[in-house]
């Protein structure tokens, strides 16, 4: 199986769920990467703050860098997860098709389903690193078993 996930800039919480799906998933030989719907950090690592709290959970986020979601990952990825409504409006303007339209889906619907919730953006704070951290987790436990 191939996860993209997706948040806005590809630095705080997109670089958190690819790490947090591979560790799950890496006996199951699935392919996790990320990408933000944004061009700004393109070529960065993760934020430091990401990068902290992946490594007091025991994962090494740092050698990712940052790239922008592009039509094509459409080919490439079985399912698109997105962090929020506004990632979601951003990924389904580059859909091709309903075969595209059908990959993507708000991450946390998949632990918590039709609720449509967001994971927040901790970008502008320091505090909401960990709350994201657990709850991407979750919502990556739903994905193992739901697909496994």
């Amino acid at each position: 199986m191939k996860v993209l996930m997706v948040c806005l800039g590809n630095i705080c919480r997109s670089p958190l769920a690819e790490g947090i799906l591979k560790s799950k998933s890496s006996e199951l030989g699935w392919k996790v990467a990320s990408a933000g719907t944004g061009a700004w950090h393109v070529g960065n690592p993760p934020d430091p703050r990401s990068i902290k709290v992946a490594s007091e959970h025991g994962l090494d986020i740092s050698g990712q860098r940052a790239q922008q979601f592009q039509a094509a990952h459409f080919d490439e990825y079985d399912y698109i997860y997105v962090m929020d409504s506004s990632n979601y409006r951003n990924v389904m303007k580059l859909a091709r098709d309903k075969s595209d339209e059908a990959k993507v889906e708000i991450l946390m619907n998949m632990s918590r389903p039709g609720m449509n919730q967001a994971v927040p953006d901790p970008y502008w704070g320091d505090d909401g690193f960990e709350n994201v951290y657990q709850m991407i987790d979750e919502a990556c436990d739903s994905i193992i078993s739901n697909f496994s």
